[in-house]
Protein backbone atom coordinates (compact mmCIF):
# COMPACT_ATOMS: atom_id res chain seq x y z
CA UNK A 1 0.00 0.00 0.00
CA UNK A 2 1.12 3.46 -0.88
CA UNK A 3 1.41 5.61 2.32
CA UNK A 4 1.06 8.49 0.67
CA UNK A 5 -1.63 8.32 -1.73
CA UNK A 6 -3.59 5.55 -0.80
CA UNK A 7 -6.70 6.23 0.97
CA UNK A 8 -7.24 4.24 4.38
CA UNK A 9 -9.57 3.74 6.50
CA UNK A 10 -8.92 2.88 10.75
CA UNK A 11 -12.15 0.57 11.72
CA UNK A 12 -12.57 0.27 15.79
CA UNK A 13 -14.16 -1.86 17.87
CA UNK A 14 -15.37 -1.97 21.70
CA UNK A 15 -18.14 -3.01 23.66
CA UNK A 16 -19.80 -0.78 26.22
CA UNK A 17 -18.91 -1.42 29.46
CA UNK A 18 -21.82 -2.35 31.72
CA UNK A 19 -23.75 0.21 33.28
CA UNK A 20 -21.68 2.85 31.53
CA UNK A 21 -24.01 3.63 28.41
CA UNK A 22 -25.47 6.79 28.96
CA UNK A 23 -22.30 8.48 29.94
CA UNK A 24 -21.02 6.41 27.05
CA UNK A 25 -23.57 7.79 24.63
CA UNK A 26 -23.13 11.02 25.94
CA UNK A 27 -19.39 11.05 25.34
CA UNK A 28 -19.68 9.69 21.74
CA UNK A 29 -22.20 12.42 20.89
CA UNK A 30 -20.46 15.21 22.38
CA UNK A 31 -16.46 14.36 22.33
CA UNK A 32 -15.83 11.68 20.36
CA UNK A 33 -17.63 11.97 16.82
CA UNK A 34 -16.61 15.77 17.11
CA UNK A 35 -13.38 15.59 17.82
CA UNK A 36 -13.04 12.84 15.05
CA UNK A 37 -14.02 15.12 12.80
CA UNK A 38 -12.00 18.22 13.81
CA UNK A 39 -8.91 15.74 13.62
CA UNK A 40 -9.64 15.53 9.68
CA UNK A 41 -11.10 12.10 9.69
CA UNK A 42 -14.26 11.28 7.74
CA UNK A 43 -16.38 9.14 9.51
CA UNK A 44 -17.94 6.63 7.14
CA UNK A 45 -19.38 3.66 9.18
CA UNK A 46 -21.05 3.29 12.34
CA UNK A 47 -22.43 -0.05 13.51
CA UNK A 48 -24.02 -1.21 16.58
CA UNK A 49 -24.22 -5.81 17.02
CA UNK A 50 -27.71 -6.13 18.33
CA UNK A 51 -28.15 -9.88 17.66
CA UNK A 52 -24.87 -12.32 18.08
CA UNK A 53 -21.08 -12.48 19.27
CA UNK A 54 -19.35 -9.79 17.47
CA UNK A 55 -17.94 -6.40 18.50
CA UNK A 56 -21.12 -4.19 20.21
CA UNK A 57 -19.82 -0.70 18.21
CA UNK A 58 -17.96 -0.55 14.95
CA UNK A 59 -16.68 2.45 13.89
CA UNK A 60 -14.91 3.61 10.60
CA UNK A 61 -12.83 6.52 9.70
CA UNK A 62 -11.89 7.91 6.40
CA UNK A 63 -8.00 9.38 5.86
CA UNK A 64 -6.49 10.05 2.56
CA UNK A 65 -3.25 8.29 2.90
CA UNK A 66 -1.59 6.18 5.61
CA UNK A 67 0.48 9.04 6.84
CA UNK A 68 -2.50 10.74 7.84
CA UNK A 69 -3.60 8.55 9.45
CA UNK A 70 -0.49 8.02 12.04
CA UNK A 71 -0.54 11.20 12.28
CA UNK A 72 -4.46 11.35 13.44
CA UNK A 73 -3.44 8.33 15.42
CA UNK A 74 -0.78 9.97 17.72
CA UNK A 75 -2.56 13.29 17.80
CA UNK A 76 -2.82 15.10 21.00
CA UNK A 77 -6.36 15.14 20.62
CA UNK A 78 -7.10 11.81 19.66
CA UNK A 79 -4.98 10.44 22.68
CA UNK A 80 -7.15 12.70 24.79
CA UNK A 81 -10.06 11.29 23.03
CA UNK A 82 -8.88 7.48 23.33
CA UNK A 83 -8.38 7.56 27.00
CA UNK A 84 -11.73 8.78 28.00
CA UNK A 85 -13.01 5.80 25.36
CA UNK A 86 -11.45 3.65 27.43
CA UNK A 87 -13.28 4.89 30.53
CA UNK A 88 -16.19 3.59 28.50
CA UNK A 89 -15.41 0.46 26.74
CA UNK A 90 -13.45 -2.61 26.64
CA UNK A 91 -12.22 -5.13 24.20
CA UNK A 92 -10.94 -2.28 22.11
CA UNK A 93 -9.53 -2.82 18.81
CA UNK A 94 -8.01 -1.18 16.43
CA UNK A 95 -6.93 -1.67 12.51
CA UNK A 96 -5.66 0.61 9.11
CA UNK A 97 -6.72 -0.84 6.37
CA UNK A 98 -7.35 0.04 2.58
CA UNK A 99 -10.47 2.06 1.81
CA UNK A 100 -12.46 0.67 -0.81
CA UNK A 101 -16.65 1.19 -1.16
CA UNK A 102 -18.94 -0.39 0.69
CA UNK A 103 -18.96 -2.33 4.11
CA UNK A 104 -15.53 -3.31 5.19
CA UNK A 105 -14.33 -4.82 8.48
Amino acid sequence: MDSHATAVKITMTWNIKPESEQDYFEFVIRELIPGIQRSGAELSDAWATVYGSGPQITVGALLPSLNRARQFLSSPEWNTLYDRLLGFVQDYSMKIIEARGGFQL
